[in-house]
C-alpha cells in the first residue's frame, strides 16, 4: 500500500527564502564592516569633548611651537629632523601639524581623529584576516575584539598616542600588500606554493611588494615600534599564506625554504636596523634611556610584564595611565612569571603542528613587544596599555581560532588539521546550537568589553579625572602624584597641588619633575628662596634640564641676582636655541642691566619662536619706548592686546606711548581699560591723573593721584603730583 510523505507541519510559507536571504546579509563583508565601524565609533564618540591631558600632549601639541606653526616648509624641517621628546617619528609630528592647523587649540579635532584611525584600523585587520584566511566570522570577531578592547583606551584617548594608531595603520596596510604579493608570486610561478625569489620587474608581485615595503617605512616614521614586523611576515608565511611547506619530511628542503624567505625580508630588515639605530640615539641623546637599572632587573621586570600583559587582556581591571617601576620584583614572582611563559611555549610547540594559528598568534604576542617590554628601559613604567596596540592582535588570533577549531571537532569530530581548512566559507564554528553558544559567548565578551572601555575612557577626559584614577588603582605612582598637583595648580588651587607634589617627593625624593614643580608653586607664592633650592635639588637629580634652568633664572631675577639669572638663560639657549621663553627672560634680564640693544634681539626672537607670544610682544614695545621709538612700540603693544586682551599692564603702556605722543583720548581710554581689569594698579591711576591733568580736568586728575596714594602710600612721584594740583585748585 503506497503512502504519501507528509510535509513537515512546522515550515511556514516563505521561512526557507527568508532563511536563505538573511544567511546571505550575515555572510556579507560589507555589513559586517559597517557593524564593526558603527560600534567601535559608537564607543570612542564621547572624545570629542574631552580635554588635552599634562602627559606629553604639552610637549607634542599645546606647548609645542614647531606643531602651532602648521604645515610649512621650517615645520617639515623640524619634523625629520628633530629628536624632540625622545623620539623619532616625522610623520605622527606632521599629523599632529596637520590637526593644529585645522582645529587650531580645540581638542575635540585631534581626539576624533583619533578615534577615526582606530575604526579605520579595525576595518582594515577585519579585512586583511578575511583576505588572508578566508574564515569570515572569526576575523570579524577578532577585529571586534581589537576594537573594542579597554586595554587600546590609551592608544586612542591619548591625543600624544597618534603614533600608536597612526603607525598600526601602516602596519596593516603592509600585511595586506605584503599578502597580495605573496598570492601574486603564486599565481606567477603556475602555483608553486613556495617561493622566495624576486618576482620580475613590474609584475603585479613586485608592484605589491614595492607597496608593502613603502608602508612599512611610512609606519616607522610614525613608531620605531613596528621594527618587529619583518618577523610577523614570516609568521604569516607560515600561517596563513602556507609558503613553508609543513607537510615534507625533508629538514633541508624545509631548511631552504625558510631562509628563502629570509632572504626575501633583508630589505624590511635593512629598514628596520637603520630605525632601531636611529631610535636608540635619540632616546640616549634625549636622557630617556635609563642605564641605571642591572640587567638582571630588566630581564626579570620583562617576564613579569609580559605575564600581566596576558592577565589584563583576559581580565582588564584597574588599568593606569602608568605603572611605575617596582624595581626589584620578588624572586618567587619572577620565577612564577617565567616558568608560566616556558609552559605556554611548551604548550604551542606541541599543539602548533596541527593548529598553526597558536605557533604565529604566541609568537605575534611575544615577539612584537620585545622593542618595549623593557629589556632597554625607556621611561619611568614597568609597562604600558599602549604597548598592546599589535602584539594583542595575536592572542585574539589564538583565542579566536582556538575556539572556532574546537567547536567544529565537538560537533563533526574532525581532525585539529582539517578544523581550520573547513573554517573558510560557512559560519566558522559550525552550525546550529554550536553557531548560538558561540555567538551567545562572543556577543557576551563583547559587550564586556565596550562596557569596560566605556567606564575606561570616561578617566581620559581631564587631567584630574585621568590621575586621581592612576593613584587610586596603583601604588607609589609618584608621576600621577606630580601630574595632578599640575592640574591643580592650573586651575588655581595652589595649596593642594603643593600636598600632591610633596606626596610625591615622599614617595621619589629625587623625582625631578616634583622638585621642579612645587618650586615654581613656591614662586608663585613670592616665596623665591625656598623656589631655588627646590629648582637647585631638581638639577642635582638630573643636571641639564633647561625648563629648570629656565625656572630658577627666573626666581634668581625676583631675588635682585640678575647676573647668575642671565647665566642660567644663557645655558638654556646653548641648549636649546629656539626656547621662547628663555629669549623673553633674558631679554627682560638685559634690560633690567640696561642693555637695551641685545635685550631687543632676544625680545624678536622670541616671537621669532612663537609668533603668537603676547608677553614678548609687550616687552618688546617696553624697550622700543624706552629708546623713543614710539610708532614702533606702539605696534607691538597693539599686538599683545590682540593676542591677549585681557593684559591690563600692556594697556597701562599703550597709553603711555599715546600720551607722549599727545594722543591724550586714546592714552586715557587704555588707562580705563586698565583700570576695568585690575582696579587695584596704583601706576594706571597715576597714569590716568597724569593724562586728566594736561586735558584740564584737575579735580578727577587728583581723584585718581589720592587712589595710587592708596594703594602704594609710597609712591612718590603720586605725592608731588597731587600736592601740585593741590596748589593750583586753591590759587587765586
Amino acid at each position: 500500500m503506497n503512502q504519501t510523505k507528509k510535509k513537515s507541519p512546522s515550515a511556514k510559507p516563505g521561512a526557507e527564502p527568508l532563511a536563505r536571504f538573511w544567511g546571505a546579509k550575515l555572510r556579507s563583508p560589507r555589513l559586517i564592516s559597517l557593524a564593526l565601524g558603527l560600534a567601535t565609533a559608537l564607543v570612542y564618540l564621547p572624545v570629542g569633548w574631552y580635554e588635552f591631558v599634562n602627559y606629553d600632549d604639552g610637549d607634542y601639541v599645546t606647548s609645542n611651537s614647531h606643531v602651532q606653526e602648521g604645515l610649512n616648509w621650517q615645520s617639515l624641517r623640524w619634523a625629520f629632523s628633530t629628536g624632540h621628546s625622545s623620539n623619532w617619528h616625522p610623520l605622527a609630528w606632521i599629523s599632529h601639524m596637520v590637526d593644529w592647523q585645522m582645529f587650531g587649540h580645540a581638542a575635540a579635532g585631534p581626539h576624533l581623529v583619533n578615534a577615526a584611525l582606530h575604526v579605520i584600523n579595525t576595518l582594515l585587520l577585519f579585512g586583511l584576516l578575511n583576505f588572508l584566511t578566508k574564515a569570515l566570522w572569526r576575523s570579524a570577531l577578532v577585529a571586534a575584539l581589537f576594537g573594542l578592547h579597554p586595554l587600546h583606551v590609551e592608544s586612542v584617548a591619548w591625543i600624544s598616542e597618534r603614533k600608536d594608531v597612526l603607525s598600526t595603520l601602516f602596519f596593516l596596510a603592509t600585511l595586506w600588500a605584503y599578502g597580495a604579493y605573496a598570492k601574486a608570486l603564486l599565481n606567477e610561478t603556475s602555483g608553486v606554493a613556495v617561493q622566495a625569489r624576486v618576482p620580475r620587474l613590474m609584475s603585479s608581485a613586485a608592484r605589491c611588494f614595492s607597496m608593502a615595503l613603502a608602508f612599512f617605512a611610512l609606519g616607522l616614521m610614525c613608531k620605531p615600534m613596528l621594527v618587529t614586523l619583518p618577523f610577523v611576515l614570516l609568521l604569516i608565511d607560515y600561517w596563513p599564506l602556507g609558503r613553508i611547506d609543513d607537510a615534507t619530511t625533508d629538514n633541508r628542503q624545509r631548511g631552504r625554504q625558510c631562509l628563502l624567505l629570509v632572504v626575501e625580508k633583508l630589505p624590511f630588515l635593512a629598514l628596520s636596523a637603520i630605525s632601531s639605530y636611529v631610535t636608540f640615539r635619540v632616546q640616549l641623546h634625549g636622557g630617556a634611556v635609563s642605564t641605571s637599572i642591572s640587567l638582571g632587573t630588566r630581564l626579570a621586570n620583562a617576564l613579569v610584564s609580559y605575564v600581566r600583559y596576558l592577565s589584563k587582556t583576559f581580565w582588564p581591571a584597574k588599568l593606569s595611565v602608568l605603572y611605575p617601576h617596582p624595581g626589584d620584583w620578588p624572586l618567587w614572582e619572577t620565577l612564577g612569571c617565567g616558568a608560566l611563559l616556558l609552559s605556554i611555549f611548551a604548550l604551542v610547540v606541541t599543539l602548533g603542528r596541527r593548529r598553526p594559528y597558536l605557533v604565529v598568534g604566541w609568537l605575534w604576542f611575544f615577539g612584537t613587544l620585545i622593542p618595549v617590554v623593557g629589556l632597554i628601559q625607556v621611561g619611568v613604567q614597568s609597562m604600558a596599555d599602549r604597548y598592546t596596540y599589535v602584539p594583542i592582535i595575536g592572542l585574539f588570533l589564538m583565542t579566536v581560532w582556538g575556539t572556532g577549531d574546537w567547536v567544529l571537532r565537538k560537533r563533526s569530530g574532525i581532525p585539529a588539521s582539517a578544523a581550520s581548512k573547513s573554517a573558510k566559507g560557512g559560519w566558522d564554528f559550525g552550525g546550529g546550537r554550536e553557531l548560538a553558544a558561540c555567538g551567545f559567548v562572543a556577543g557576551a565578551s563583547l559587550l564586556a568589553c565596550a562596557v569596560l572601555t566605556s567606564r575606561q575612557l570616561t578617566f581620559w577626559r581631564n587631567s584630574e579625572a585621568l590621575f586621581r584614577h592612576a593613584v587610586r588603582v596603583t601604588k607609589n605612582n609618584y608621576l600621577a602624584y606630580n601630574n595632578l598637583g599640575l592640574f591643580l595648580a592650573k586651575e588655581g588651587k595652589s595649596d593642594e597641588a603643593m600636598e600632591k607634589y610633596q606626596e610625591s617627593l615622599r614617595i621619589n625624593p629625587q623625582y625631578e619633575d616634583a622638585l621642579n614643580n612645587l618650586g615654581y608653586a613656591l614662586a608663585g607664592a613670592r616665596k623665591y628662596t625656598e623656589a631655588v633650592s627646590y629648582y637647585m635639588a631638581a638639577l642635582r637629580a638630573r643636571p641639564g634640564q633647561v625648563e629648570v634652568h629656565n625656572n630658577l633664572g627666573n626666581a634668581l631675577s625676583e631675588l635682585g641676582r640678575t647676573e647668575e639669572a642671565i647665566e642660567h638663560y644663557r645655558f638654556v639657549l646653548a641648549q636649546k636655541p629656539d626656547h621662547a621663553d628663555a629669549h623673553n627672560n633674558l631679554g627682560i634680564a638685559l634690560a633690567m642691566r640696561g642693555h637695551l640693544d641685545e635685550a631687543i634681539g632676544h625680545f624678536r626672537e622670541a616671537i621669532r619662536c612663537r609668533p603668537a607670544y603676547a608677553s614678548a610682544h609687550s616687552n618688546l614695545g617696553n624697550a622700543l619706548a624706552v629708546e623713543h621709538k614710539l610708532d614702533a612700540a606702539i605696534k607691538e603693544y597693539q599686538e599683545a592686546l590682540r593676542l591677549r586682551p585681557d593684559d591690563a599692564q600692556a594697556h597701562n603702556n599703550l597709553g603711555n606711548a599715546m600720551a607722549e605722543q599727545g594722543l591724550l583720548d586714546e592714552g586715557i581710554f587704555h588707562y580705563e581699560q586698565a583700570l576695568k581689569l585690575n582696579s587695584d594698579n596704583p601706576e594706571a591711576h597715576f597714569n590716568l591723573g597724569m593724562a586728566l591733568a594736561r586735558q584740564g580736568k584737575r579735580q578727577q586728575a587728583r581723584d585718581h593721584y589720592v587712589e595710587a596714594l592708596r594703594l602704594k602710600p609710597d609712591y612718590i612721584e603720586a605725592r608731588k603730583q597731587l600736592a601740585r594740583e593741590t596748589r593750583k585748585t586753591t590759587e587765586p
